[in-house]
């Protein structure tokens, strides 16, 4: 059976799955990322797991994997198929794509940026489908961001497009390690509400799944602290809609998780904020922790499908999740 690698790493842990011509996901698995033994154990860790994919695939499936898809966190040049740096993983210039197209016998390997590669899955077999512009925005850590376009992932020039997290919405704000002060992301990221929250409580183990709570239960300083945040956040997102026009606009990651404790004020609070603009469709991510691997896939059968006229594939909004 046809099938391909996808495989998305992250800081602690690796999910990867083989993918069928239709979307079906065949095999799935995790590892940890093992970043505590360094970043060439890390560049070793993937490609034994890419591996091992492609034994299983021959030895399960009849025959290797057509091709592999990998998303990787930090800065990367897809083009040359680069992991140029990533802070949390320790590397830097990492040329994985050719060193995972030799582990791999010579396959075609996509290799794109974590988010960018989630927002992918996003726009065409999750909360986007069928949107021809959409902005993916999850709120984790930090805060970035994913252009998509007519089916694609916009990159920019550099690789840098879609950080929204380091637009400056708080003029003279906290310091941002991107060097930069009042970056969206230190007010607006679930690690920002986090530190808030602890502050404001007194509890430093508190975080913002307990200010959604406290929300909820009706405290007004958690209502404080939260508002505060989709300020923020409703003043990030009408710079970037101002911008991109988006038909659909997503949120995702760890904040998201709120549910409508966070989609309700943030509606609002843009609502407010638009004068000329369309307001675009607001909408919850609904893929998950799944979208990155879900997106190197589609990225792997996309590398193919133009080469290889016999693979026929189902529409991606059939993929099994």
């Amino acid at each position: 059976m046809k099938h391909v690698i996808a495989l998305d790493v992250g800081g602690t842990g690796m999910k990867a799955a083989l993918v069928g011509a239709g979307g079906e996901l065949l095999h799935q698995a995790r590892r940890p990322t093992g970043r505590e033994r360094g970043p060439d154990a890390v560049v070793e860790g993937i490609l034994g797991f890419a591996a091992d994919l492609r034994a299983h695939g021959i030895r399960e499936l009849g025959e290797p994997a057509s091709a592999a898809g990998v998303a990787v966190p930090g800065i990367v040049d897809e083009a040359e198929g680069i992991a140029a740096f990533a802070a949390n993983l320790g590397w830097r210039d990492v040329p994985l794509r050719a060193l995972l197209t030799e582990r791999l016998g010579g396959v075609p390997v996509a290799l794109g940026h974590d988010v960018r590669t989630g927002g992918l899955a996003e726009g065409r077999i999750g909360a986007g489908r069928g949107a021809d512009r959409f902005l993916f925005v999850p709120l984790g850590t930090g805060i970035a961001g994913a252009i998509g376009i007519d089916g694609r992932v916009e990159a920019g020039a550099h690789g840098f497009a879609g950080e929204i997290g380091h637009i400056v919405v708080r003029p003279g704000g906290a310091a941002c390690p991107c060097g930069q002060r009042g970056c969206l992301e230190r007010f607006a990221s679930a690690s920002a509400v986090s530190q808030a929250w602890a502050a404001t409580c007194g509890d430093p183990d508190a975080d913002a799944a307990d200010c959604a709570k406290a929300v909820e239960s009706g405290d007004a300083r958690a209502v404080r602290v939260w508002q505060d945040a989709v300020d923020a956040l409703a003043d990030g997102l009408v710079t970037a809609l101002t911008l991109l026009d988006p038909r659909t606009l997503i949120i995702g990651g760890g904040l998201a998780e709120a549910g409508e404790t966070l989609f309700t004020p943030l509606r609002e609070a843009v609502r407010r904020r638009v004068t000329f603009q369309k307001l675009p469709s607001l909408v919850p991510a609904a893929l998950g922790d799944t979208a990155g691997c879900l997106g190197a896939g589609l990225l792997a059968w996309d590398l193919i499908e133009t080469t290889d006229p016999s693979i026929e594939t189902t529409d991606p909004s059939e993929v099994t999740t």
